[in-house]
């Protein structure tokens, strides 16, 4: 939203900030300025000259030779407009200026004669569209004074970043109230020059209304729940006053004439885009506001491209053919030219979900859209119709006829929002009372219907925001932002930490992100839409053609982002991600959604190093990668086997499935086929694995956590000579049973077999730990619970002790 400085400071009485200063003001309300213009900036070489004469060239047809006054003495000007004349005011670029678009004016000669500077068109200025006659000037100037302080170009336009909440604010009243409090909090609509306020009487039906020759119907009200239309007769369409003209680029607009300028000033100015007719373009007088049949599919807008529309689209129509494209772009057949005397201006309210269903199918934007999609004010239709239409009638020199015409299905009836005090401290921290409420909330535009009872305070929402505020929440929102984030204590105050638990299927996929970040893996979130063949569930309006489907794996898009990487030079990607599978369900049923977890590795083992050999991944890698992310998901039950069938993404023979307690199928992994990736010839195998997540996984057992101890470990290192058939682990399982309770800790730390060692038997070697937790440990008790170790593993798997 670009907006106007000083057209700001004329709507907030007692307002006194710089530029800057109003745009900070802004950001902290939640519209920051992304930039500050002047429409002047280009134009400080630019001086108001007068024309003293002109005269035809003599040595060419089209061009004049004019002497014209600049400040620094007369000069002489070659002119190839039509419309210069003796006595007149023009914008003069004198011989060293330079206009927009970096072109410097030089001192020429043209047809023989010397051309000492220019006179000047507004578009050649980037002040308009007009570049068949230089821009003459009305008014009282002196010679040589800046054409910029002149025409009061030396406004500054901010360029207002606006959420798509907050359509409000795409008006100057709408920012206006937000810098309210900064003045003496009123928002002042400011009198038009030469305007009067008469009243104009309405006329008010549905599904049709007449007015003399002139009637308005609505056949689609669920899309256009009221229509309001105004004849303005016995207009001459030209240039728009000055003051208006200035208005409108200090706002960053472009004057076109009088009509469409006033529709586009009001738009500026209470945010209702308005649209000017032609009446005598409309067949039969006629606006019948409906969707398109099957046979009008192609429509020439304004800016004269054909435009593909479709039955669905919501058209404004005469009797016989569509004329605009309802809340997005006239029609070239019926808009206001030089010829227009008589003039049908629209205001309505549409369905935002149209219009921004129309706009995306057409990919085209407008002022109008824009604002209609967002949601306009139903309660400032009239004001902006009336104004609109007196405003024409005074600067084009026309009459309104009443009555104003008004089509209306529906009314907007205004919500009613409770505040309660309480509530407003207990999220914001500080205490308000409920005059302080009104204070913030008042000038805003929300107005209290009624105190109620004691502590809670009742808030008609305007129209303005009937789309945006609809909660308690959203009032209290609106408090804090009026209050100011920045006026809140920094410091941090007592509260209540939350007591419930995160969902256990949260708390697991923490757990395996922490295990294969551990693991060297990148998290990834790939979109869920995907082609044809990747999906089974279909969307019914999807962002692209060409991903019509959402998936119903992720591994797939895991993939498509290790093709990316490798087309870029990098061998070595790990990547995971957690996402949610769709699949399809009955006729008429939700799609089932299921969480799953997939992970895709390539490349080397290790980084690059000198001291070792590079290792590519291999399936054991792999393998384990899969037991940690099994069992971490669904406990110690599963099982992984290693199936020879193939399937769409892995090869034959090395898939790796993980199957639950009952036996069904839950994951499966192994080496990517070489047609699922297309990949450099140097990449090295690709290893993908996909696991489906339980809905409601166990919650791992609470950690029980124990002091360091106090007292010194003794450890002792036994060596058994133990037959081939004898397990290890059978061995340290005795172990553990014999050693008493002061074993802390026993483990395999050696296997040898070879020189000394008999055939059938290795040499295992077990180290021992023991601790008593209240005291230190002597030799003679360590001893005793070592004796009793190896008596056991003797007796009862015919060991023999070595050492």
């Amino acid at each position: 939203m670009k907006a106007s400085y000083r057209w700001l400071l004329d709507l907030v009485p007692g307002l006194d900030l710089d530029p800057q200063a109003l745009a900070d003001h802004l950001a902290l309300r939640g519209a920051p300025v992304e930039e500050l213009l002047s429409p002047g900036a280009l134009l400080g070489h630019i001086v108001v000259g007068r024309v003293l004469e002109a005269a035809p060239h003599p040595n060419a047809d089209r061009l004049s030779l004019c002497k014209v006054e600049g400040g620094d003495g007369p000069v002489q000007v070659v002119c190839g407009a039509p419309n210069v004349r003796d006595g007149s005011w023009y914008p003069f670029a004198p011989v060293g200026s330079v206009l927009p678009g970096d072109f410097k004016i030089k001192k020429a000669k043209i047809r023989g004669e010397v051309s000492q500077g220019m006179l000047c068109s507004a578009k050649e200025l980037g002040l308009g569209t007009d570049h068949a006659g230089i821009m003459e000037l009305h008014g009282d100037f002196q010679a040589g004074e800046s054409f910029v302080r002149a025409l009061g170009l030396d406004d500054v336009t901010l360029d207002v970043e606006v959420t798509a909440n907050r359509g409000d604010l795409l008006s100057h009243v709408g920012l206006a109230r937000e810098l309210a409090s900064a003045g003496d909090g009123r928002v002042a609509l400011e009198p038009l020059p030469g305007v009067s306020d008469q009243a104009l009487e309405s006329v008010k039906d549905e599904p049709a209304v007449v007015a003399g020759p002139v009637s308005v119907e609505v056949q689609a009200p669920e899309l256009c729940p009221r229509y309001l239309g105004a004849v303005i007769r016995g207009v001459s369409v030209g240039p728009s006053p000055e003051w208006l003209q200035r208005r409108l680029r200090g706002a960053g607009a472009r004057p076109i004439n009088n009509v469409v300028d006033a529709t586009n000033y009001v738009m500026l100015e209470l945010g209702q885009p308005l649209h000017a007719f032609d009446l005598a373009k409309l067949s039969g007088s006629a606006i019948v506001v409906r969707t398109a049949t099957p046979d009008e599919d192609r429509f020439i807008t304004l800016d004269e491209e054909e435009r593909t529309i479709t039955s669905d689209m919501l058209m404004i129509c005469d009797a016989e053919r569509p004329v605009a494209i309802a809340g997005v772009m006239g029609g070239l057949d019926s808009e206001v030219d030089d010829r227009t005397r008589d003039v049908l201006l629209e205001c309505a309210w549409f369905d935002p979900k149209s219009i921004r269903a129309t706009r995306r199918a057409l990919v085209m934007s407008t002022d109008a859209s824009y604002r209609f999609e967002r949601g306009i004010d139903p309660e400032a239709m009239d004001e902006a119709l009336k104004r609109c239409a007196r405003l024409i009638a005074t600067i084009a020199g026309g009459t309104v006829e009443e009555p104003v015409l008004d089509c209306a299905s529906a009314q907007h009836e205004a919500a009613v929002v409770s505040v309660r005090l309480s509530r407003v401290e207990h999220l914001l921290g500080l205490p308000f009372s409920a005059a302080r409420v009104k204070e913030l909330l008042e000038p805003l535009g929300f107005r209290v219907e009624e105190d109620g009872e004691e502590g809670v305070l009742h808030f008609r929402i305007p129209g303005f925001r009937a789309l945006d505020v609809t909660r308690e929440v959203d009032l209290i929102e609106e408090i804090a932002r009026t209050h100011g984030y920045d006026a809140f204590p920094s410091d941090l105050g007592p509260y209540r930490p939350n007591t419930v638990p995160d969902h256990p299927l949260f708390a697991l996929e923490e757990r395996l992100r922490g295990a294969l970040v551990a693991r060297g893996l990148l998290e990834t979130q790939t979109p869920a839409f995907v082609p044809a063949g990747e999906g089974n569930v279909e969307v019914a309006n999807p962002l692209a053609t060409t991903e019509p489907f959402i998936r119903k794996s992720l591994l797939p898009s895991l993939l498509r982002r290790v093709a990316y990487n490798l087309a870029r030079g990098n061998r070595d990607v790990r990547l995971f991600e957690l996402g949610t599978s769709f699949r399809r369900a009955g006729a008429g049923e939700a799609p089932i959604e299921k969480p799953h977890l997939a992970l895709v590795a390539t490349g080397r083992r290790r980084p690059v190093h000198w001291s070792y050999a590079e290792e590519p991944l291999d399936v054991w890698d792999l393998k384990g990668l899969v037991q940690e992310v099994a069992r971490t998901a669904w406990g110690d039950a599963v099982a992984i086997r290693v199936a020879h069938d193939g399937d769409s993404h892995f090869d034959r023979g090395s898939v790796l499935q993980v199957a639950d307690a009952q036996g069904s199928v839950i994951g499966r992994g192994g080496r990517i086929r070489d047609d699922q990736v297309d990949v450099p010839a140097w990449a090295g195998d690709i290893w993908g694995f996909e696991i489906e997540l339980p809905q409601e996984p166990q919650s791992p057992e609470a950690r029980i956590f124990q002091a360091l101890p106090q007292f010194p470990a003794v450890e002792r290192d036994l060596a058994f000579l133990v037959p081939d058939e004898v397990p290890a682990g059978n061995l340290l399982e005795r172990i553990n049973e014999a050693g008493g309770p002061q074993l802390e800790h026993a483990s395999v730390f050696d296997l040898y077999q070879g020189q000394g060692i008999p055939d059938g038997a290795r040499s295992v070697a077990y180290r021992l730990r023991f601790r008593d937790p209240g005291r230190t440990l002597t030799d003679a008790q360590v001893d005793r619970a070592v004796d009793a170790v190896r008596t056991a593993l003797e007796e009862e798997f015919g060991v023999q002790f070595r050492a």
